[in-house]
């Protein structure tokens, strides 16, 4: 019988090292955002921000890192207007990440104004030069439940008086705001901005073969440095 053939790798690579080399800053990532999520309860631990209504705090593009709002370094929620609240990404009062049920929107991350209980009149402590009108001209006052008014840094009114969200329910709110990244969530907004063009499924496509073509390319580059250096080797 003759012998069995085995492939034989290019000289200078070696197959396992090079795979290690390229699985594992991956496995280095996934294990870091894990150990983020539990260490702020919550899940994702990381927001990509997709619009410039935090300006200039928090731009398009960055990465926010998002705690549970029962977690350190503080617990429970506080606004703007609340006596001594204190300073987070930049002014006075949380940022928090919330989702209006049923409006089909992503979430939104907006800075929480203050608290309101239900059937307040709550433009009598509103700043009026974030209110479009009184309380008779606003669909959510008086309001309809408890909850928080809130607002963007760079917009000009109250998400309750621009139409952007009702009254905030405390349960509609997933995580606050820790800190930004700068720039690192320009990843995710490409991803869900290709989505929204082409679909699902053709995004999944080109973002694989990318993916492979990089991994490729550096499986290339890593044998032709192997090379070279078995090369200098006495």
């Amino acid at each position: 019988m003759g012998d069995t053939l085995k492939p034989i790798p290019p000289s200078g690579i070696d197959v396992n090292r090079d795979l290690t080399g390229l699985l594992a800053p991956a496995a280095a990532v996934l294990l870091l955002v894990f150990v983020v999520a539990a260490v702020t309860g919550a899940w994702p631990p990381f927001v990509a921000v997709e619009s410039g209504s935090m300006a200039p705090e928090i731009e398009r593009g960055d990465l926010v890192v998002v705690t549970a709002t029962d977690r350190f370094p503080w617990s429970g929620l506080v606004g703007h207007a609340d006596p001594g609240a204190p300073t987070r990404l930049g002014d006075a009062g949380d940022v928090v990440v919330f989702s209006p049920p049923g409006d089909g929107q992503r979430p939104i991350l907006h800075r929480i104004a203050f608290s309101v209980a239900e059937g307040e009149d709550w433009t009598g402590r509103a700043d009026p030069a974030l209110l479009d009108g009184d309380c008779a001209d606003l669909a959510t006052c008086p309001a309809p439940h408890d909850g928080y008014v809130t607002y963007g840094d760079a917009n000009g009114e109250y998400d309750q008086s621009a139409g952007i969200a009702p009254v905030v329910r405390p349960e509609w709110i997933h995580a606050k705001a820790l800190f930004a990244v700068p720039d690192l969530g320009w990843f995710r907004v490409g991803v869900d901005a290709a989505i929204a063009r082409i679909g699902l499924f053709p995004t999944a496509v080109g973002f694989g073969g990318f993916a492979a073509l990089a991994g490729g390319f550096g499986a290339v580059l890593l044998g032709r440095v192997g090379r070279r250096r078995g090369g200098e080797r006495p």
